[in-house]
């Protein structure tokens, strides 16, 4: 690990000005101390934001919910109003990680990981998201873990969250600040994909800092959601597939308005409206959610090595549409084993 300074600022004000280049925000560096230990990360100065009132969670002004930056992962997965009101939140988080990570993990931080890829980790091979110009390995080499859609020629590396796949569902926006000013940034917009510039994740500016992630009020999908994680083992794995979905049914058992978000798949969360829209005013069924499954997999491209998870995906979403048409499920995690045909095609 090289050197560096570790400052504790007392004040939100005081954190946002003493950022400078080679400065790298910290709290629960769950993420970020992997990434220094490995040598891919190499920050001359830490800034300590603990302590500084961003964790706290609770309700708006307009009945939708209010994400401290620094409130840990596990006291949002199991604070009340988060598994009341917002259940697809809460399981998707629950299916991270293990508990102790989420007991020091960020919902901040959450966002900000990094892919697991394992060339990004490998400071004998090339890569672009690494060292940019250096070339992709991935591509043509070990690619099982990495992206079906939104890729470039640079990246294939996927997103690892599964927090963030649920927020992009629920239409959450990310709020920020640097010593410039504060800016709200619209979930979908948060997270980039590799495009000719895979070595930015997000579309912070340098010096910005997560402030809260504020959610829209979302009791018409409570009651009528699931989250589903399809992985190589049940417990502290990364998902190969997931789908964050979310439904309201009108009263004549129609579907008045839905929410599917993918993970595991591309560089960000993956969500397309356009295949949401297909299921509005219809009546559940299994054609249906395959028709909406087709067009939210619309253009995704096999690596050779990743090309099951397009059909692990199609089976994924037609089953967490399918879960969430029967009721959320409420036992707590719905992280474990997948059905037989969700299983890797042989």
């Amino acid at each position: 690990m090289n050197p560096f300074t570790l400052i504790s600022p007392p004040s939100l004000e005081r954190a946002l000005h003493e950022f400078a280049p080679g400065s790298q925000w910290i709290a629960g560096g769950t993420n970020v101390l992997d990434l220094m230990k490995e040598g891919v990360a190499r920050p001359g100065r830490l800034i300590d934001i603990t302590g500084l009132g961003l964790d706290r969670i609770e309700t708006t002004e307009g009945g939708g919910l209010r994400l401290g930056a620094l409130a840990p992962n596990a006291d949002t997965a199991w604070h009340p109003l988060v598994r009341e009101g917002y259940p697809l939140l809460s399981a998707a988080i629950l299916a991270g990680a293990s508990p102790q990570i989420r007991n020091m993990a960020t919902n901040g931080g959450n966002l900000l990981q990094r892919t697991r890829c394992v060339y990004f980790y490998d400071l004998g091979a090339p890569c672009n998201k690494r060292e940019p110009g250096t070339g992709c390995p991935a591509i043509g080499g070990l690619s099982r873990q990495h992206a079906v859609l939104g890729a470039s020629e640079r990246c294939i590396a996927t997103h690892p969250s599964d927090m963030c796949v649920a927020l992009a569902a629920l239409d959450a926006v990310v709020h920020v600040r640097s010593a410039a000013g504060a800016r709200a940034i619209p979930f979908g917009e948060f997270h980039r994909l590799p495009g000719e510039d895979p070595q930015r994740d997000s579309t912070l500016a340098d010096g910005e800092l997560i402030t809260h992630i504020e959610l829209p009020p979302a009791e018409r999908f409570a009651n009528h959601s699931a989250y589903i994680k399809v992985r190589d083992r049940a417990s502290y794995a990364f998902a190969l597939v997931s789908v964050a979905a979310a439904l309201e049914f009108d009263a004549a058992g129609a579907i008045g308005a839905v929410r599917v978000a993918l993970g595991g798949v591309a560089h960000k969360p993956w969500r397309r409206t356009d295949a949401e829209a297909v299921l509005v005013g219809q009546r559940p069924s299994d054609a249906l959610f395959e028709a909406a499954a087709d067009l939210l997999l619309e253009g995704a491209t096999s690596q050779g090595q990743n090309g099951f998870k397009i059909t692990m995906a199609r089976r994924a979403i037609t089953r967490a549409l399918s879960t969430a048409t029967a009721g959320t499920p409420r036992a707590g995690r719905n992280d474990g084993p997948g059905r037989p045909d969700l299983k890797e095609p042989q």
